[in-house]
């Protein structure tokens, strides 16, 4: 039976925590690193035995594979090509695996640059929120040269229970920014569906079981508004910036190819407008607060 290969992972939070504990469980040998030394100990405390190191070039020394799990491409980018980075640490026949939510020019631009030193680049980023990385269950959409691809596939069996091959590096990101648009988009038109039929005296606990068995459902319906929403608790772990800055690349990347998208434009400048009304780092959930403060009507049951 072949070995595993030694696997690095940078990023232990929401999402990686769990991604890497996975990892772990499955025989991967792991070597991790977070700036945040409060999620170094989270991992430490869940994973016995576990190598966590002081800097990102000493992950890619120790590792044939290196995993991110971080919020931007920007801070891809300075994890490999910043001081100690990723980038000082590669041998030539390393593959960096990025399962990041990030922008698709920053991918291929660090994709371009690793080719360079020999290493090659996936980019998968996931669906499937934090229950998703808990539960094994999340969905890649990936980008990248099928050699690298069938390579890094058994890692991503391990964490999720779907996998697409999108095209070249940075399609994956693409598919990713398109996804959470139309996630964006969904999330509003069903809060504002709530919204009208409590206004009229309808329960919105009781809307949400007819969506969820009619056209109108979506995943919005059927995890998000019941957990987050009718429950008051607007907890929801990704953050509302992140959300933002999804729309803001998928209507970058229409613009460029000089596609006028009226609907996601206009559903961009609410959620720029709602972005304005709300705390930074807040929960997606926070949209519906700012859609009752507005429509003067609660969502709840």
């Amino acid at each position: 039976m072949l070995s595993k290969p030694r696997v690095g992972f940078v990023g232990l939070g929401v999402m990686g925590l769990p991604m890497a504990q996975h990892l772990a469980a499955a025989g991967y040998p792991l070597t991790t690193y977070d700036v945040d030394r409060n999620a170094v100990e989270r991992l430490r405390a869940s994973i016995p035995g576990a190598i966590c190191v002081s800097c990102p070039r000493e992950v890619a020394a120790a590792s044939e594979v290196v995993v991110t799990m971080l919020p931007h491409g920007r801070e891809v980018e300075a994890v490999v090509f910043g001081p100690e980075g990723l980038a000082a640490g590669f041998m030539s026949g390393s593959l960096l695996l990025d399962t990041s939510s990030s922008e698709p020019w920053y991918t291929r631009k660090t994709a371009s640059r690793l080719a360079a030193g020999g290493v090659a680049m996936v980019d998968a980023p996931v669906s499937g929120a934090e229950a998703g990385a808990q539960n094994a269950e999340l969905v890649f959409m990936v980008g990248g040269e099928p050699a690298a691809v069938e390579r890094v596939r058994p890692i991503l069996e391990v964490l999720g229970k779907s996998i697409f091959h999108l095209g070249p590096v940075g399609s994956g990101h693409t598919m990713k920014s398109i996804n959470n648009l139309v996630t964006a988009v969904t999330f509003l038109a069903t809060a504002e569906g709530l919204a009208i039929g409590k206004s009229h005296g309808l329960d919105p606990a009781v809307m949400v079981d007819v969506l969820n068995v009619s056209t109108g459902m979506s995943w919005i319906s059927r995890t998000h508004i019941g957990s987050r929403i009718l429950s008051r608790r607007f907890d929801d772990p990704f953050k509302f910036d992140l959300m933002m800055k999804d729309i803001d690349i998928a209507l970058k990347i229409a613009s460029d190819h000089g596609l006028e998208m009226t609907l996601c434009q206009a559903n961009q400048a609410l959620w720029h407008q709602a972005q304005r009304e709300i705390a930074p780092g807040s929960s997606v959930s926070e949209l519906v607060r700012v859609l009752e403060a507005r429509s003067g009507v609660e969502i709840s049951s």
